[in-house]
């Protein structure tokens, strides 16, 4: 690690690691990049970004015979902070539709679903939206966003929490989707903040700043 980082971002070999590096460097973190299990395992506060599909991320967590599915997990248990961007934030639920045999790590309820096939829906939504705060979002990083604050989205797949309370954000792509999530030391975004301009930011700076 970094001599005197306070934020490890976790390589699980996908994700957009150096703009979200950039990123919380931006705001004030001191950040390290690393798949040592050791040091994210013992990280003050982790970031777990993810691209692609959801196997794939899962099978980072699992690499090494799952250390790092380990580690991430005693960040949580230990009630550090914990952000998970696009997968990264996926990965908190049980599983995906994108990958039925791939674990999620299961801190929260529920499973990841993929947006609906319907007449002039594109699949994947790429693009900004607007959000609105739900049940979670006055705690945590969302506590720093205001409903109508703009978002960048890439995605096919959404989650769907069981517990409407661990909504922290919504949006709408021809449905409604929970956009973020939140419970006590846990926050995950559907769209990524590190292309998100001063709205993803200012999720970043709470974090860093909790």
């Amino acid at each position: 690690m970094t001599a005197g980082a306070s934020i490890v971002v976790a390589d699980l070999g996908s994700g957009n690691l150096r703009s979200v590096e950039k990123a919380l460097a931006a705001v004030g973190a001191r950040v390290a990049i690393s798949a040592d299990p050791d040091t994210i395992g013992a990280a003050e506060k982790l970031v777990v970004p993810g691209q692609g599909a959801f196997g794939a991320c899962a099978a980072g967590l699992d690499r090494g015979g799952g250390a790092l599915r380990q580690a991430a997990g005693d960040v949580i248990r230990a009630g550090r902070p914990f952000f998970g961007v696009c997968i990264g934030m996926q990965l908190l639920f049980e599983g995906s539709d994108e990958s039925p045999d791939a674990r999620g790590l299961a801190v929260l309820p529920g499973r990841v679903r993929r947006f609906p096939d319907a007449a002039g829906l594109k699949i994947p939504h790429m693009g900004w939206n607007r959000t609105r705060r739900g049940p979670a979002g006055a705690a945590g990083p969302a506590a720093a966003s205001t409903d109508g604050a703009c978002f960048y989205f890439v995605h096919s797949y959404f989650p769907e929490p069981a517990r409407a309370d661990d909504v922290a954000l919504t949006s709408e792509h021809g449905v409604p989707f929970c956009a973020a999530v939140g419970r006590d030391n846990v926050f995950g975004c559907q769209f990524h903040p590190e292309k998100s301009q001063a709205a993803g930011l200012a999720l970043l700076r709470s974090f860093v700043a909790a």
